[in-house]
């Protein structure tokens, strides 16, 4: 697997080099650190030319000592005279990378509705799995991984693990959220009026619809378990009702979750910009790291 990891000197940034060091196999996974001297110099205008390139080497010389030494092969470093996004996707490109690695910056509530930040803009033009890094690897334990599943996205998500070395002291586990309008327990309202017999047959088609489909969930989530690596087979899988990216932050808050993987599935793109999604939530209001799988459409 080949990890490209974009730095611009930022804690945050070096944050992002020290998890994707704990996710790359030490002796058959390459990693290139990318960086911009472009942000540099509008930092430093009118620099001379070799003070720009000290720093810029200085920079990266920074991020490979975050590096795990166990990485056999010495990082690769990648230079670009772009803006720090456009940089990014074009050496992952050129690169033939299988994973980004961004570190997410203090993003504002203005900032995050605008999509001003380079991980955002990484994020919406990435063709291939981008890792936005908000926190420092966990000390002193294995990492918590909450993978979630959707039935659009389960292969991509599966297959983009299984790329990624997971330590044994990883803690993996998955989530599914039922959806459907009639998800969820019977409402108080219709519990209530259950006796009268207009409404007994809508309560009962909705309890029916209910169990079935949480039951059908499960079902899925344990084969999506089984499809995953060792690290995600022993704990039980999470079945809730309700909204998505609001069930799978709960859930990563309360088990103290690093990552959490979720996949992209095709959606219009202007909704997708104005309304948000599943996984736009979960990058926006997560305060753990997020793996974005992008699902391509199919003919």
């Amino acid at each position: 697997m080949k990890v490209l990891i974009a730095v611009d000197g930022s804690a945050a940034s070096l944050d992002a080099v020290a998890l994707a060091g704990r996710l790359v196999h030490p002796t058959t996974d390459e990693v290139a650190i990318y960086f911009s001297p472009l942000e540099l110099e509008k930092k430093l205008p009118g620099s001379p030319k070799a003070m720009v390139e000290g720093a810029t080497a200085a920079i990266i010389e920074e991020a490979m000592r975050h590096l795990p030494e166990s990485v056999a092969t010495p990082a690769q470093a990648i230079h670009s005279s772009k803006p720090a996004a456009v940089g990014i996707l074009e050496a992952a490109a050129s690169w033939h990378a299988d994973l980004v690695v961004v570190g997410a910056r203090g993003m504002g509530t203005v900032e995050r509705l605008l999509l001003g930040s380079v991980s955002r803009a990484v994020l919406h033009g990435a063709h291939l799995p981008v890792l936005v890094v908000r926190s420092p690897a966990p000390a002193g334990r294995g990492l918590h991984v909450l993978a979630c599943h959707h039935e659009k996205s389960a292969a991509s998500v599966a297959t983009t693990l299984g790329m990624l070395h997971w330590p044994a002291s990883t803690r993996g586990h998955v989530i599914g959220v039922a959806e459907s309008m009639l998800a969820g327990p019977l409402p108080s309202w219709l519990e209530k009026r259950a006796r009268d017999p207009d409404t007994a047959a809508i309560a009962k088609a909705w309890e029916q619809e209910h169990a079935a489909e949480v039951s059908d969930l499960a079902s899925r989530l344990d084969a999506f378990k089984r499809s995953l690596p060792p690290a995600f087979h022993d704990a039980a899988p999470i079945v809730v009702e309700g909204n998505p990216a609001e069930k799978i932050i709960a859930a990563a808050k309360a088990d103290e979750d690093d990552l959490i993987v979720v996949g992209r599935t095709p959606t219009d793109a202007l909704s997708r910009w104005l309304l948000g999604s599943t996984s736009e939530a979960v990058i926006v209001h997560s305060h753990a790291s997020v793996l974005l799988v992008p699902v391509e459409k199919t003919a």
